[in-house]
Order: structure tokens, then sequence, then C-alpha cells
């Protein structure tokens, strides 16, 4: 793979002209609503410059002090997900025609090819993680397949963090490390307004040769690496992975679970903003003269009532046993389901809970009052 390479900021917009005239339709950063969100953009004026953010526990602010940058704010409340795994898909379709024939039609694949722009570390993570769940078993999803399959990624390199970021600790970030096409680390100094960008594979590799570029020199270099220390430096939360998927195992009765739901709405926002959430629905529905239906997948919670419901009621009817479920899955049974953590350290379950639950302090209130260590000096 070739060395990196800085350009200026004008060559973005030539990136983003190539990978249109190679057939890709572009995806990015782009503001909506007072939120940083994934959308079809058409060049670089469609990115958010100067856009930052704040985050907290249940708070999500945007800011406008990021000066000329364009990759200056963190994760919004949408993911890349929403792109490769829609919240709505219609599967197939059945129409009874004039003879009382039964025709059944399976939905027509989306196979646009997909660049994604401004594609952080953590849900480069989580994409891989999704490829996991829908491409490495014995039933592969053949919409995500299709929407994943040439696929580009760009990334870019964090610089700084949201104080619900706690990557560092999950291995995830800040700085992208594999699946990406491309990784970007944004530069604005004394120096100008530049990009460090660096190959991630051939494709990649023949985009940046077609565009005006110098190689990366040690100035720029340094600038990109102290970048990346500056985000991770600034992450003050983290989740303790130790043995994590034994200690939930062994402490599924502790008294924690009563607590956090008490607090919990169980109104399912993490698991919408979640990037590997993947718990689904379907909707069978008819037209008023029974001769055309359709069945529909959609997205679904393990927080709602209805989720776990099989003939004669709901198999988690309580709070505590849904978010139980949740922060098991996600930290635990995910691991023996796919061989890694269905966690990125995004923070976003963090930023976008209304009550402000926070799953690293959940997990940190279970590991100090592990009911094995109890066990273990009661028998003492």
């Amino acid at each position: 793979m070739s060395a990196a390479v800085t350009f200026e900021l004008d060559v973005l917009d030539d990136l983003l002209a190539a990978l249109s005239e190679r057939g890709h339709t572009l995806i990015g950063p782009t503001v909506r609503q007072g939120a940083v969100v994934y959308g079809e953009i058409g060049s670089a004026a469609d990115l958010p410059r100067g856009v930052t953010d704040e985050q907290e526990p249940g708070r999500y602010r945007l800011g406008a002090d990021g000066g000329a940058a364009l990759f200056a704010h963190n994760v919004g409340p949408s993911s890349w997900k929403s792109h490769l795994f829609p919240p709505s898909l219609r599967l197939w379709s059945s129409r009874r025609d004039g003879q009382g024939e039964l025709r059944v039609e399976e939905e027509p694949l989306d196979e646009r090819r997909l660049a994604f722009i401004g594609v952080r570390a953590c849900d480069l993570q989580a994409i891989l993680v999704q490829d996991r769940t829908f491409l490495d078993g014995a039933h592969r999803d053949r919409d995500y397949e299709a929407r994943r399959r040439g696929c580009f990624i760009v990334a870019v390199n964090c610089e700084r963090s949201a104080s619900t970021c706690f990557c560092v600790s999950m291995g995830t970030g800040p700085r992208a490390e594999a699946g990406f096409d491309v990784a970007l680390t944004e530069i604005v100094d004394a120096g100008g307004h530049r990009f460090l960008a660096e190959p991630g594979s051939e494709r990649g590799a023949d985009l940046l040769g077609a565009l005006s570029t110098r190689p990366a020199d040690g100035a720029d270099e340094r600038a990109a690496e102290a970048a990346t220390e500056r985000a991770a430096a600034g992450q003050d939360r983290a989740l303790d992975t130790d043995g994590i998927k034994e200690l939930l195992y062994a402490n599924l009765e502790h008294p924690r679970w009563d607590e956090v739901a008490d607090r919990c709405l169980s109104c399912g926002n993490c698991t919408q903003v979640c990037p590997t959430c993947f718990c689904t629905t379907v909707d069978d529905v008819t037209d008023l003269t029974g001769s055309e239906a359709e069945h529909v997948r959609r997205w679904d919670s393990c927080f709602s009532l209805e989720h776990s419901y099989i003939h004669g009621g709901s198999v988690r009817a309580s709070v505590r046993s849904r978010y139980r479920q949740w922060m098991t899955h996600k930290l635990a049974t995910w691991i023996d389901q796919f061989g890694t953590s269905g966690c990125v350290g995004c923070g976003r379950c963090i930023t976008w809970c209304p009550v402000g639950i926070d799953i690293t302090e959940e997990a940190a209130a279970i590991r100090a009052t592990d009911l094995r260590e109890g066990l273990e000096h009661a028998d003492a």
C-alpha cells in the first residue's frame, strides 16, 4: 500500500467528484433539525463546516466554534446502519390478479454503490460488527449484502472526543485502523487547511493517485498524530472489558438491575441510536379488498414489551429484565454469538438516553459489587 499523502481543502471536492464519477452515491454528515446526521450529499459545501457538538448524558447541542473545520463534530443520533440496514424495508409483496392467481414478488435489491464520507473509527468497527451479524452466519441477509457490496468508505480520524465517548477503552478508536478505503485526518493550523490521507485498500490508493496530492511530510504526520492523541486524552469515560462476559453472566440477579430499572423509561432510544443493534419485527399489511399485501421488516427494540411476546404473554415483562437483556447481550452474549463485543464505545446510548443512564457506570457498579466476591467472603 502506498504511503500517506497530503492534499489541500479544495481537493476534497475533487475526491467527492471522482467517487461520483465512478458511480457512487455520496452519503456524509450534514446538519438537519439541530443534529448532525448522515444523508446524501453532493459536495463539500454540504458538510457541517465549523459545527461542533456538546454531549452529556441525556444532552446534545450543536455549536459553531469549529472554525473552518468540516469534521469538528462527533457522532450524532444517526449511524451508517441506517443506510446498510434501513429502519423499514419491504421484503416482498403479493397481488391477486383478475383470474384469482396469487403472485408473490420479492423486493428488488438496492444495488446502488454507496460511498460513506466521514466515518469515525468507532463506526468503522460497528460496520464490521454488523458484517459478522448479517454476512458471516449460515443465513446471509441479501439486502444488507447488496448495500454493503461495493461500498466505498472514507474514514475521518477524530481530533476531539465528546464527553460520552469511550472508544479508547473498547479498542475501537479514535484512530481508524482497518475497514476503510481512505482515512483522512483534517489539519487546520497556521500552515493552512489540508488533509492527510492514508489508503486502506487498492481502490483507495487508486483514488488518491487520481488526485492532486503531495507526499505527507513529517510535520503533517506529527500534526495528524497529535490530533488523535488529543482525542484519546480527552476521554474521561471507560468501560473495563476484562472478563466482562463472565462478570455479567454471574450477576444476573444483581440488585443493580432494580436500581437502573427505576430510572429507565424503556423507551428504546439506546437501541435506535446504537450502530450495532439489529432487533427487528415484521408487519403484514393488506389492502381493504384483500387482493394486495406487503411483508415489511422494521427496526424493533428489546426494550419494547411486544418484542419478547410469545403465545401467552411477554417473556420479559419487567423493565429490569429488558435492560438486563440489552446490556448483557451487548457486552456478553454477543461475544458468544459473533466472537466480538456488540459495543464500540461511541457513547450514543448515553447521550440519547432521556434520563442519562450510562452503560459504563452500570457495568462499573456491577463490577464493584460482584456477587461472586460476596459469596467468596461468605464462605471465608
